[in-house]
């Protein structure tokens, strides 16, 4: 019985006999860069993660024009823990995002545009986009991002 005294038994036999052990989930364990990029019929932002030195530093843009040109103008920045970074990006399971491609919902006639570039866990990209249509665990992102923001405002 060993390991199984604990499980749950199915038919006499343990489960993780049966089926063996749970995969562990692959984890981002470092990150050089997390730029999120919107849009909307109120205008355009970005929210660029990176390290800096120790710590984590989170910077909020508007992007507006000047003419033809666009510019990004700074509204808001954050420093905090690389650990609480890495945490957000691990709850909201930001490794599945990669290769999400949410095409625009037929009958919606407005919504955000968005599109993530990261680099995790020294050189792993992760490369995400999509219009009215989100991969799993944005709207906990993009409020972790803004709490992040707000701690110390």
């Amino acid at each position: 019985m060993g390991n199984c005294d604990a499980m749950i038994r199915w038919k006499g036999q343990c489960i993780m006999d049966l089926f063996g052990k749970p995969k562990q989930k692959k984890q981002i364990t470092s990150f050089q860069v997390v730029v999120l990029k919107t849009s909307g019929m109120r205008g355009m932002a970005e929210d660029e993660l990176r390290m800096n030195g120790k710590k984590a530093e989170l910077s909020h843009y508007r992007i507006g024009y000047a003419g033809e040109d666009t510019q990004r103008m700074l509204e808001k920045r954050a420093v905090c823990e690389e650990e609480t970074v890495l945490k957000l990006l691990n709850d909201c399971d930001l490794l599945s995002w990669d290769g999400f491609d949410g095409p625009h919902p037929k009958y919606v006639q407005d919504g955000i545009m968005f599109t993530l570039n990261a680099t995790v866990n020294e050189n792993q990209k992760i490369s995400a986009k999509g219009s009215a249509n989100f991969p799993k665990h944005y709207r906990e992102f993009t409020d972790g991002l803004h709490a992040i923001l707000n701690a110390n405002n």
